[in-house]
Parts: structure tokens; C-alpha cells; sequence
């Protein structure tokens, strides 16, 4: 498994992606606004806490979104690390 950041028309998403490439989960996103950046993490039930807005910069909303570890919600997710490479938009 792997966990990476992906460029979206708005800003990026956190992907987790299976060992063998054929099933993808969105687990987290950053998008800008006029106000600055919005952020969440996913979770499997209600928690207000795991999103924001209005943060500062693009790399702060990731940091937000990465404290959580949404991709630790999955099998198999324990102890990743997200890759240091963001990708492009999926075509």
C-alpha cells in the first residue's frame, strides 16, 4: 500500500492506493478558497474536528490532514508514511 498526495483543479488530494495499483481510496483533501485552505481527513463517522478552513498555506492544510493518519482507517494502512513526491492530476 501506498499513501501519496495527488494535484487536483483546486488544490490536492490524500490518496491510498493498494499494493497492486487497482483500487484507490481518497482519504483526505486540500482545496484553496478565496480565504485561504481548506482541509480534511476521513473518517468513518461524525468528527467536525478532522476538517478546517481558512488555513494559511497549501503545505499547512497537508500537515493538518496528514496529524490524523485517515489512511490508518483502511487494513493494512498501520505504519505508512506518505510519499515525499505529490503526483499529477489522474487523467
Amino acid at each position: 500500500m501506498n499513501v501519496y498526495w495527488r494535484v487536483t483543479r483546486r488544490g490536492q488530494r490524500l490518496v491510498l492506493i493498494s499494493e497492486d495499483g487497482g483500487h484507490e481510496e481518497e482519504v483526505g483533501g486540500v482545496r484553496e478558497t478565496k480565504r485561504g485552505f481548506d482541509a480534511f481527513a476521513k473518517t468513518f463517522g461524525y468528527d467536525p474536528g478532522r476538517a478546517e478552513k481558512g488555513i494559511g498555506s497549501m503545505d499547512e492544510a497537508k500537515e493538518f490532514v496528514e496529524q490524523f493518519k485517515p489512511w490508518e482507517l483502511y487494513e493494512g494502512g498501520h505504519g505508512l508514511n506518505v510519499d515525499g513526491e505529490v503526483r499529477p492530476e489522474a487523467e
